[in-house]
């Protein structure tokens, strides 16, 4: 599987690639702080790009002694650097909208300019296309977020073309218009970044599963639950692409361990069918002892170890 993810972002470095040296040229040819700040959002995009090599080459890995959960948590860094990156170009894009808001400036060759960042914009599109169904199928937030980003890179620059177009056919007097496309192509930028590290750090911090995802694993488990029963304790989390769930399953005590065992078995394989890339740990509890009963007394399991000991 890892290496069909990393084709997908090898598309992503080739548009990135191709987008900044038409996006660069359009800058030279028209001297435009609009098309600067585009060309600047693409060497982040290229910037992503790498990252998300090295986070799908790592996210990917299988489980290993060191690491049983797996290595899906890396695809957080790598979007949680993403979004580090955007907020940086960000802040530059403003500052040089700002010089150039101080100091206006005539625009030339913009039929040319505009030609390239037109095609840099085209790729982009196709190749974010291609991504974000890549990151359905795949689960990927490192494949989303990069998608995501072409996709804003693509809007930007297609605000951009449309305003230096009317530019184009005003008086010289409207030259601020290329400055002020600039500061607001930077607030737009900041949002994808914020809403990027809202991701990954919401990742990082396991997050509960969504609302959705815990509603089809907990009727998955009421399909084939007995009538005796009950779960409760419930907790879910992502990491990467893989997910994880565990709860208590009150069962009657006169209940078998096979049987028991053949229950969380049906369990697990009908949470499968629902939920292909769950982890699912049931732990399995006397129906009798309800919670409150059984934690009464806080030194229960602590006066049993020791009476073992003896």
């Amino acid at each position: 599987m890892k290496q069909s993810v990393r084709k997908y972002v090898y598309v992503s470095l080739a548009a990135s690639l191709l987008g900044l040296g038409l996006k660069v040229a359009a800058w030279l040819l028209t001297d435009s702080v609009g098309l600067f700040s585009d060309a600047a959002e693409t060497v982040v995009n290229l910037s992503a790009a790498l990252m998300a090599l090295w986070a799908v080459s790592v996210a990917f890995t299988p489980p290993d002694k060191r690491h049983p959960f797996g290595h899906g948590k890396a695809e957080y860094f790598s979007s949680g650097m993403e979004g580090v990156l955007v907020l940086v170009a960000s802040v530059g894009i403003a500052w040089a909208g700002v010089a150039r808001f101080l100091d206006p400036r005539p625009l030339s060759s913009l039929g040319l300019g505009l030609g390239a960042a037109l095609t840099a914009a085209a790729i982009n599109w196709g190749a974010a296309k291609v991504m974000l169904r890549a990151a359905r199928e795949y689960d990927s937030i490192t494949l989303e977020a990069d998608a995501k980003h072409l996709l804003t890179d693509v809007w930007t620059s297609g605000g951009i073309v449309a305003g230096l177009t009317i530019q184009h056919f005003l008086p010289p007097a409207f030259t601020i218009l290329d400055p002020l496309m600039a500061l607001a192509m930077a607030v737009n930028i900041a949002f994808t970044g914020a809403g990027l590290l809202k991701r990954s750090v919401g990742g990082l911090m396991d997050r509960s599963l969504p609302e959705e995802e815990v509603d089809a694993l907990t009727e998955a488990v009421n399909r084939v639950a007995p009538d005796a029963s009950a779960i409760h304790a419930l907790r879910t989390r992502k990491s990467g692409n893989r997910r994880f769930a565990e709860f208590h399953l009150l069962l009657p005590g006169s209940t078998s361990v096979k049987e028991a065992h053949d229950v969380t078995l049906r369990m697990q394989e009908c949470v499968a069918e629902e939920l292909p890339r769950m982890s699912l740990l049931i732990h399995v509890e006397p129906l009798e002892e309800q919670d409150g009963e059984r934690h009464g007394d806080p030194n229960r399991a602590r006066k049993g170890c020791r009476e073992d000991g003896d």
